[in-house]
């Protein structure tokens, strides 16, 4: 079940040369002014866009998607992509070879060999860190989502994993428990290959059964690939300052196909829409994270174009709602008491609660002010472009009657006689989620004067942390796709161990169930019938809220060439892959 094939969007930008205001400033230069600050630049442990951007220029995975295609691959340190047709896939499905590159080297000078590819693999199931990527290739190699059961770490693993990835020869042989039809579009973006001989030398796991379990579900800082990198990529990391959140990427004159056209590439987090425009007005940025809140402040400075209507593969924003919140010295709780100056750890495991915030909530208002109308109202967590979503879905409406009388029902009446106070958060820097928690904050106060909700900004790097360890009693983040397939959305937003219900405590086993159960399925037409069960069952127990379907924009300098979208890459259509980019 994957994406409808993009590739019909203009790959690249039209603008001739002498269309700008100006000469082409620093022509060697790449420069992306963005909101957010990255999390770490380990391949294993990463799971938000703004890292994983930039691990897709300085590490390379197996295979990747043919420019904007979201259904063709390509090899990349793959000689070749599996097929049937080949015979790099088995007759039953469950075996893949990947023949490797040979003559590829790191950023450090030594050769990568297949052996590092087994390393990478291994390493990025058995890390596994809560509420991370692991997942995407455990459940498919491994058949099994997580290397933890109830906190203790499954012995068999290494073992699973090891005869799972195998080398021979040449090439790296994937062996899986079932077929599955969507592995080969994980690996297009999470197998980066990483240098085994320089991760251990640095600390890290050396590949060996008897120490693995010291690095399972690891701290962020406590490993060197946190901010140090030797990739295969086309760009090497020159320098990360934290405290000014900006990354330089160089080129690497090395690299195994022609070496990029860009010498630099600066990527900036600036929370300040106001200084990222001006930046790009006097062509000091190439391009720059810009939402519809403020389209029409963009879209007539000269120089400058706007690439419309390009289709996305996320579900964005989205509102979660922790259903066990760690009290730990938290003031998001107030009191940590249903007494009119807070709420308790468990407040939102009334479904009343979360109906009442889900009718409370002005999706109208939401797509009219930051969207100019140019979303539409989410049916479900499945996004339209894939299979799986349900047109017909019975949705929430802004209904404050509504939203009143669960609130009536919630805590057995003690929530409307005593009200209550908590925060709800979003990533500083991010307009549309601030408009959003403002929108909600209004209409959830406007219900009963005993309500407080306050909203709060947090660094990116801080707020992922907050959600991780349970302190946001409600918090709003959003899914882009890891691969275009409904099992991407329905496992990370509904299933016990995917990404968001690991970081509310939240499980629901026939939810589990029908994942498990949508994942295994192979005919087209039951998959759906299984999502369309799924989606119905979260608007019944709304573990969270979801808003709109929607499209993107892209904001950049008419001398940028080289351009694509594939709405799978991270952060596109603001960041991109750079390799292909130049400017004249």
């Amino acid at each position: 079940g994957s994406a409808k094939d993009f590739s019909w969007i203009l790959p690249a930008c039209t603008s001739k040369p002498g269309q700008y205001a100006g000469p082409v400033k620093d022509p060697d230069t790449y420069t992306y002014l963005t909101i957010s600050d990255v999390d770490s630049l380990d391949p294993a442990y990463a799971y938000d866009t703004a890292s994983h951007l930039l691990i897709l220029n300085l590490y390379e995975p197996l295979v990747a998607y043919d420019g904007p295609s979201t259904e063709k691959l390509v090899a990349l340190l793959a000689a070749q992509v599996p097929t049937a047709e080949n015979g790099l896939i088995s007759g039953d499905g469950r075996a893949y070879t990947f023949p490797i590159r040979r003559g590829v080297r790191f950023q450090d000078g030594s050769e990568m060999t297949p052996e590092d590819v087994k390393y990478s693999i291994l390493r990025f199931m058995l890390q596994d860190r809560d509420s991370g990527p692991s997942s995407l290739l455990l459940e498919p190699l491994l058949g099994y989502p997580a290397t933890r059961e109830n906190g203790k770490i499954k012995p068999s693993a290494f073992r699973d994993a090891d005869r799972a990835v195998q080398v021979k020869g040449g090439s790296v042989i994937l062996k899986l428990p079932s077929a599955n039809a969507s592995i080969l579009s994980i690996l297009a973006t999470w197998s980066p290959i990483v240098s085994k001989k320089w991760a251990a030398a640095h600390g890290d796991w050396d590949g060996s059964e008897e120490t693995w379990q010291k690095h399972n579900n690891p701290n962020k800082e406590n490993s060197y690939l946190f901010d140090h990198a030797n990739g295969t990529g086309a760009f090497y990391l020159e320098r990360w300052d934290k405290n000014n959140k900006m990354l330089i990427l160089a080129r690497n004159e090395n690299y195994w196909r022609a070496p990029a056209r860009l010498k630099r590439v600066v990527i900036k987090g600036v929370d300040e829409f106001a200084t990222r425009k001006l930046k790009l007005q006097v062509g000091d940025a190439d391009g720059i994270y810009a939402d519809f809140s403020v389209r029409g402040q963009v879209e007539s400075i000269p120089g400058v174009e706007i690439i419309d209507n390009l289709p996305t593969v996320e579900m964005n924003p989205i509102v979660y709602f922790t259903f066990d919140i760690n009290p730990s010295a938290n003031k998001d709780i107030g009191s940590g008491r249903l007494d009119g100056r807070g709420i308790p750890a468990n407040f939102f495991q009334d479904k009343d609660v979360r109906k009442g915030f889900a009718y409370a909530m002005d999706y109208g208002a939401f797509i009219r002010d930051v969207f100019r109308g140019q979303a539409t109202q989410a049916t479900g967590g499945i996004p339209k472009s894939l299979p799986g979503n349900n047109p017909g879905q019975k949705t929430y409406t802004h209904d404050l009657d509504k939203a009143a009388g669960h609130f009536r029902k919630a805590w057995g009446g003690a929530v409307w006689d005593k009200g209550f106070k908590l925060t709800l958060l979003f990533n500083s820097g991010n307009v549309p989620r601030q408009t959003m928690s403002q929108i909600l904050k209004r209409n959830i106060e406007l219900i009963n004067p005993k309500f407080k909700l306050d909203i709060r900004g947090v660094q990116w790097s801080n707020f992922l942390d907050g959600a991780k360890n349970h302190k946001f009693p409600m918090f709003v983040l959003g899914w882009n796709a890891d691969y275009p397939d409904p099992h991407n959305f329905a496992f990370p937003l509904y299933h016990s161990k995917g990404n968001y219900p690991a970081m509310q405590r939240f499980k629901n086993g026939e939810m589990d169930r029908l994942v498990e159960a949508g994942l295994k399925e192979t005919d087209l037409h039951k998959r759906k019938k299984i999502y369309y069960r799924l989606q119905a069952l979260a608007a019944e127990e709304a573990p969270n809220i979801v808003l709109v379907d929607t499209v993107k924009y892209r904001t950049q300098r008419r001398w940028v060439r080289g351009w694509y979208h594939n709405p799978i890459f991270p952060d596109s259509p603001y960041g991109s892959y750079f390799y292909p980019i130049y400017k004249e």
